[in-house]
């Protein structure tokens, strides 16, 4: 990069965006490091890299708390030139006429209402610099078929894969580029929920003969922050070795 810049991470406490920000921080000037509840990991950040690293705490579930973190930054003034959406809840496994309406609106509040609201607010200052950078963490299981029992977490990744499309072609004039990354399952926290023979079947399925690794992703997140990708928008990138029908 040529210049400093400045970074939003949502969901940073996750293992994607620790690794994120262990790769990229001398690239910018400040990150913001959203979490929810994890201090603990974002203080070892601060200790790490020091003041480049702005921790900012909100539930994205509540409304008003996201309302509150966005507002705490457009006041500081330290606008994002560059913003990376990780927030998701935990995957859980569960058949669809078990799930209540409750659980989807869980999973659009915090996976999609945060970042309609964070854009809204940032995009015009990107629009008026004329340069910004936006990816979104999307799944694997959007390429092809999805598997059985996961229907609230797909139907928020396409309608996040919906959102990232018209972004890029709205704003594509205004040099703001807008794309997803979709990797296969990886070796996190995030899979808690999700029963080992889920975690084991998908091992099996990959020409690997394993799951992912974060630091496998990375690297394709550091190329879309990148000015080498300046000119690359509206794609769904999917990293892995599995091969959808």
């Amino acid at each position: 990069m040529t210049e400093k810049r400045i970074l939003l991470v949502t969901g940073a406490s996750s293992d994607v965006g620790i690794g994120l920000i262990k790769n990229i921080t001398p690239n910018y000037e400040k990150i913001w490091v959203h979490y929810r509840s994890s201090d603990s990991v974002i203080e070892c950040l601060r200790e790490e890299f020091g003041d480049s690293i702005l921790p900012v705490q909100a539930d994205f579930s509540d409304m008003e708390s996201t309302e509150r973190m966005i507002n705490l930054i457009r006041d500081s003034g330290n606008f994002p030139d560059h913003i990376i959406h990780l927030s998701a809840p935990r995957v859980h496994n569960l058949q669809f006429h078990k799930l209540n309406w409750e659980t989807y609106q869980k999973e659009i509040d915090i996976s999609l209402r945060s970042i309609i609201m964070i854009l809204q607010q940032f995009i015009p200052y990107m629009s008026k610099k004329k340069y910004g950078k936006i990816i979104f963490m999307l799944s694997a299981y959007l390429v092809g078929m999805p598997p059985s029992f996961l229907s609230s977490y797909i139907t928020v990744k396409y309608a996040l894969l919906g959102l990232m499309r018209n972004l890029a072609v709205e704003y594509a004039s205004k040099r703001i580029s807008v794309n997803a990354v979709s990797p296969d399952m990886m070796e996190t926290k995030f899979l808690v929920d999700i029963p080992e023979l889920v975690k084991e079947q998908s091992a099996s399925n990959s020409p690997l003969g394993r799951n992912l690794f974060v630091e496998e992703v990375i690297p394709t997140l550091l190329y879309l922050l990148s000015d080498a990708c300046d000119v690359v928008t509206g794609q769904n990138i999917h990293i892995g070795m599995s091969f959808k029908k």
